[in-house]
């Protein structure tokens, strides 16, 4: 069990960060935050140069991984953290500074177990993305095809599991603080996190539910779900079919390709009733 002097440092240090962003702004004038809550508050912020604006998505980027995917979270929960708190988390995206490729091709051949040239012909050492969980990599398999490979970052569960231990430790504090944060459910709001993020830790459950995914959408025809190479995925390394394509949140380019854009969104609404209500696949 981890001290409670721990967990205050952690918060401390969080707090330092998230002060010098404008986000305990709200915390200290809320007049429902419990005078301990606001006390710690006033200590990280001593003596910080504070914004004008608070900027609340980027002082959970800067604090990490675990904090990313919580601020992810927190952004659906304007209840918990405000309005416009959860609008500027939505601004989080899940990107990070890239683990060095000599990190990633020593996890993926711990994870494998055998060497990376009898399942690969070339990886390239330069990711294409880098997010708070993982990163992905794009491959050619020894047979030929054309792969992404999403690998674990190194440490990241031990990370994980530091700082939703403190999480749960503060969301249980303050529920007992104030019976107004009891009526929100931090500690709920932490568990639901903590369950989602497992999961998402295990990338065999996340290739079982593309698998998954990918079965019931065969009478989408315009929907494509890159498949699964099992014999190259464990569960800390995914390789998956590469297909290129548009981010979605990219109009300019999706209408310099040619995309019929109502179409496409027609084939969105289609695809998403199908999971939901259809298969009731979430």
């Amino acid at each position: 069990m981890t001290a409670s002097t721990t967990h205050v440092w952690r918060l401390l240090k969080w707090g330092r960060i998230l002060a010098r962003h404008g986000a305990l702004r709200g915390i200290e004038r809320d007049p429902n935050t419990p005078a301990p809550v606001r006390r710690l508050a006033r200590i990280a912020r001593f003596g910080a140069r504070v914004p004008a604006v608070p900027r609340y998505a980027d002082a959970f980027q800067a604090i990490g991984p675990a904090a990313i995917k919580l601020g992810q979270t927190l952004a659906t929960r304007p209840d918990l953290v405000g309005e416009d708190a959860a609008h500027d988390l939505l601004r989080l995206q899940d990107q990070l500074s890239p683990v060095p490729y000599e990190t990633i091709e020593a996890a993926m051949l711990a994870s494998f177990g055998k060497p990376l040239e009898t399942l690969f012909s070339r990886i390239e050492p330069i990711p294409v993305g880098a997010a708070s969980i993982a990163q992905v990599h794009r491959a050619v398999t020894t047979d030929g095809r054309q792969v992404a490979v999403k690998v674990l970052r190194p440490g990241v569960e031990d990370d994980f599991a530091r700082a939703i231990d403190t999480y749960s430790w503060a969301a249980a504090q303050l529920e007992a603080l104030s019976p107004e944060a009891m009526r929100l459910r931090p500690r709920l709001t932490i568990e639901t996190f903590k369950r989602w993020t497992l999961r998402e830790l295990n990338f065999r459950r996340e290739a079982a539910s593309a698998s998954e995914l990918a079965e019931g959408m065969t009478a989408e025809p315009d929907f494509v779900i890159p498949a699964i190479d099992w014999a190259r995925s464990t569960a800390k390394v995914m390789t998956i079919e590469w297909i290129d394509g548009i981010k979605l949140s990219d109009r300019p380019a999706l209408v310099a390709a040619g995309y019929d854009l109502p179409a496409l969104a027609q084939t969105l609404v289609r695809a998403f009733l199908r999971q939901a209500i259809a298969d009731g696949f979430f």
